[in-house]
C-alpha cells in the first residue's frame, strides 16, 4: 500500500531496501571469505613452524651424536 507519500517513494523505498540488503550481503561474504583466508594463513603457518621447530630439535639431536661420538672416552 501506498503511504501519504505516494507510490514512486514506496517503490523507491523498496528498491533502496533491496539495493543495502545486496550491499550487507556482499560485505558479509567478503568477510567471511576473508576469515577462512585468515585461518588457512594460520594453519600454514603454524604448520612450517612446527616442521621448523622439528627439523631444528633433529639437526641438534644429530650434531649432539657425531660430537658424542667424535669425543675422547675417558
Amino acid at each position: 500500500m501506498a503511504n501519504n507519500d505516494g507510490v514512486f517513494s514506496d517503490l523507491f523505498n523498496a528498491a533502496g531496501n533491496t539495493t543495502q540488503n545486496l550491499a550487507e550481503s556482499m560485505l558479509n561474504g567478503a568477510s567471511n571469505v576473508t576469515s577462512v583466508a585468515q585461518d588457512y594463513a594460520n594453519l600454514c603457518i603454524s604448520i612450517a613452524t612446527g616442521a621448523t621447530t622439528t627439523a631444528l630439535k633433529l639437526i641438534q639431536d644429530v650434531t649432539s651424536g657425531i660430537s658424542s661420538a667424535l669425543s675422547p672416552k675417558q
